[in-house]
């Protein structure tokens, strides 16, 4: 069953064989056809590998084992986070596929699966990428496994790309207000009466499905982006916003919260968002919910954090450090996305801009560069695996 640590090792060489045989080809058969995808047989895998930290090329791969509890998929779109990156950067093994969030269609569905999936269906969700615990678990290939219970089923009028900006921002808000901030889920009879939330970051793709999320649980939800973002979000529920960079943003929204502001969730992240919340919060204090680790510097305020990988319920490995499982976030995290295909359906949770390329996982290394360089905002930035030009067939094979 692959999960082994022989099977792990198996699976890197294979990779590291498929990559000997193309460094082979000569400079004329290794050119590609930008726009132009060359003819490739459907038992053929391909995607993108690490190399190194920071460093990761589009190879063959071989179709990955399908494991117990897991989906075979074949991808159609996939579609960039911060996470992508920045764990391509850290140190890792070499021989991982990268990537996170998703869209395809069921090729084969493993034992252990639970909820509703048949070959054939369109689904969309997250995988977990650059994981050294599990080589093969990445979402950027043409085909990829996933966790089963963890998925969703696309609705009718929901085309690919759009489907595979949803996954990661779903799964991580839902954790954040559930189980970070002790909200209620969605769906349920005990409704804020109009209480502040902050969330910080609101036009990221999390931040938008979080600022969703909470408003409909009758949260006044307060959020924080760039003004060219302002109508998107209000659009979505929120209440008051804030130019992030403004003055005193901070001691803005804890004047028009009346000092009484007790949840935050900053999508951020990062020192300056930290000291902006800490601005914000009331006299009371409150919770600081955040994603990197990050320290709110205020009294009688706790700093909460999280990794979204934890809800598969799976060890994982990140940035060198061994994560044990915790099988109760997989329970959460089933649960979460059956709430979250029921508003998908009914258009109670709407998606996150979209910019889709044209070179497939070509475009993907340029738009993890574009995210590097702080130059996406308000949009998911999403490629089709198809777009992806490959190397031309070998003459003497015709």
């Amino acid at each position: 069953m692959v999960g082994t640590n022989n099977n792990h090792a198996a699976y890197r060489q294979r990779c590291s064989v498929l990559r000997r045989a193309e460094l082979d080809l000569s400079a004329a058969q290794r050119s590609f056809r930008l726009g132009i995808l060359a003819t490739i047989d459907n038992e053929e895998n391909f995607g993108l590998i690490r190399q190194s930290a920071g460093q990761a090329i589009v190879q063959r791969i071989p179709i990955p084992e399908l494991r117990d509890g897991y989906i075979l998929v074949r991808t159609v779109a996939i579609a960039l986070n911060p996470t992508d990156h920045t764990s391509l950067d850290t140190a890792g093994a070499p021989g991982t596929l990268v990537g996170c969030d998703y869209a395809g269609v069921v090729v084969k569905v493993g034992k252990g699966v639970t909820r509703s999936f048949q070959p054939g269906d369109r689904i969309a969700g997250f995988a977990h990428g650059a994981n050294d615990a599990y080589p093969e678990g990445g979402a950027f290939a043409r085909y990829i496994v996933v966790k089963g219970d963890l998925q969703l089923h696309i609705s009718d009028n929901v085309d690919f790309e759009a489907a595979a900006s949803t996954g990661v921002a779903i799964g991580t808000s839902m954790y954040a207000l559930h189980k970070s901030l002790s909200l209620p889920l969605p769906g349920s009879s005990s409704l804020a009466n109009g209480e502040p939330l902050l969330v910080y970051g609101g036009s990221t793709s999390t931040g938008s499905i979080a600022v969703q999320l909470a408003a409909q649980l009758g949260y006044s939800v307060i959020t924080t982006c760039s003004p060219k973002h302002f109508d998107l979000l209000r659009e979505r529920g929120a209440k008051l916003l804030y130019d992030y960079r403004a003055p005193s943003v901070g001691e803005s929204i804890r004047t028009a919260t009346k000092n009484k502001l007790k949840l935050v969730f900053d999508t951020v992240s990062i020192e300056s968002s930290a000291a902006i919340c800490a601005q914000a919060f009331g006299s009371e204090g409150g919770i600081y919910c955040n994603l990197l680790d990050t320290v709110c510097s205020r009294d009688h305020v706790n700093s909460v954090s999280f990794l979204g990988y934890s809800i598969t319920g799976e060890k994982y490995v990140y940035e060198g450090e061994k994560i044990t499982a915790q099988p109760e976030d997989f329970t959460l995290g089933r649960q979460y996305m059956d709430i979250a295909e029921k508003l998908w359906a009914k258009g109670q949770l709407k998606m996150h801009p979209q910019r889709v390329g044209s070179k497939g996982l070509y475009r993907t290394l340029e738009g993890m560069q574009e995210m590097r360089d702080g130059k996406v905002s308000g949009e998911k930035l999403v490629d089709r695996i198809e777009d992806t030009p490959w190397p031309e067939a070998n003459p003497s094979s015709d």
